[in-house]
């Protein structure tokens, strides 16, 4: 059976041990409020409440059932991002500062579930990205080698071994050895309880109606009263309405996904050892990963944002097309129907790294806007960075995620974007 529009991470937990809590009801005073029970959310407050700082939590609806019960699970050690555009777009010191915060996010990310046992399925999984054109062979030699130049790691990988590992033949592949794949509804859940452990009080149902402030501190009204507070904490992904005059930021994407259904056993141990996310080096990339090692996840197709009436209308003819791709891939597969496709919206910055921290027409708000690197990363690298500016403890790293950088042409469209400051 086709499930079209929703995710599996929902139906494979138990409605039973399904977390409820309730909605704001009383005025309360607090350090720092965050807006958002997503997965950025619920490491956000894990972090400051592990840091002793008195932090409330707002759901507009349940934890974890918004975009984070869409994503693919996926830990990368990079952002998806060439770094020849972030380097080009923020010098050489904040890209690669960017990079190196990324990949030690990668590893504590995966650290910190295993410390506090929270049961999402964490599997250790090296990744590939691989060159099967000319065209992207051109492209990754590049990266491979502005990279090298940088001081990252960037080790290639020839043919013969790919093949072994992932039973694809490219021209060219750069591993990638600090990634892992997850639940992200199980790793939200797991947060958000080890969080209200550490003194974190969480809202569900209970949407944010506006933000007001003055130069001291700043009041958060939802249906049930006001929270004052000296930091918003804004984890939401993408602008919502009540940050109107940041949407001109970003640009607004939609990825696709599908899951297969449990391959045959014969065609399993025809495509390889089933340990590797393999991303390609296509424009707009792919990226496939096993789910239970039985089972084929592939996200792409993206395209900008289609409008709400549309959004149903396009999701069978995309899931269709990602299923041909993925048989294109892997033959082997061809005929293979999805079990589950569904969609996700992004917003993608002009730099491709996300913007994390505070921006100069809002002085008690910090954000985490723009990750569209395809992966939850990210969510826990916002944490940690949020968690610096309002400790006021940064360092060079954080200059990368900064509203404050230039905007210049942007390498992923042929639209040329006049300069304008980040903090606009």
């Amino acid at each position: 059976m086709n499930r079209y529009g929703r995710a599996p991470w929902g139906d494979r937990f138990p409605a039973s041990r399904v977390p409820s809590y309730s909605s704001h009801r009383k005025p309360l005073t607090t350090d720092a409020v965050i807006v958002g029970g997503g997965l950025t959310g619920a490491a956000a407050a894990y972090a400051f409440a592990s840091a002793g700082i008195n932090v409330v939590l707002l759901e507009a609806d349940r934890i974890g059932r918004g975009a984070t019960s869409l994503a693919a699970g996926w830990i990368s050690d990079d952002p998806g991002v060439p770094f020849a555009e972030a380097e080009n777009l923020l010098g050489l010191r904040a890209a690669r500062g960017g990079f190196q915060a990324w990949r030690r996010a990668a590893v504590e990310f995966a650290t910190l579930i295993r410390r506090l046992n929270i049961k999402c399925y964490l599997e250790p999984r090296t990744s590939l990205t691989i060159a099967l054109t000319p065209e992207q062979h051109a492209r990754l030699a590049k990266e491979r080698k502005v990279r090298l130049e940088a001081g990252l790691a960037a080790p290639a990988l020839g043919s013969r071994v790919v093949s072994n590992e992932v039973a694809l033949s490219p021209s060219v592949a750069l591993r990638g050895r600090e990634g892992a794949t997850l639940d992200p509804y199980r790793a939200c859940v797991g947060l958000a309880e080890a969080a209200v452990k550490r003194g974190a009080t969480f809202f569900e149902k209970s949407p944010v109606r506006r933000i007001t402030f003055n130069r001291k501190i700043a009041d958060v009204h939802t249906a049930g009263g006001k929270i004052r507070t000296r930091k918003v904490i804004i984890a939401t992904g993408t602008p919502t309405m009540l940050f109107k005059s940041l949407r001109r930021h970003f640009w607004f994407r939609t990825t696709y996904l599908a899951l297969t259904p449990l391959v045959h056993a014969k065609i399993r141990n025809q495509l390889g050892k089933r340990k590797t996310v393999v991303r390609d080096s296509a424009d707009p990339y792919h990226v496939v990963s096993w789910l239970d090692d039985e089972r084929l996840l592939v996200m792409g197709a993206d395209i900008e944002t289609p409008p709400d009436r549309q959004k149903a209308k396009i999701l069978g003819p995309k899931i269709g097309q990602l299923m041909y791709e993925l048989s294109v891939l892997y033959p082997e597969i061809s005929g293979l129907q999805p079990e589950y496709g569904w969609s996700i919206d992004y917003a993608k910055t002009a730099e491709g790294l996300p913007y994390i921290g505070p921006h100069r027409n809002y002085p008690h708000h910090l954000f985490a806007f723009g990750d569209s690197s395809h992966s939850v990363t990210g969510s826990y690298l916002a944490s940690r960075v949020l968690l610096r500016y309002f400790l006021d403890e940064l360092d060079s790293s954080h200059k990368a995620f900064e509203f404050n950088r230039r905007w210049v042409s942007i390498c992923w469209c042929s639209v040329r974007i006049p300069t304008i400051s980040r903090s606009d």
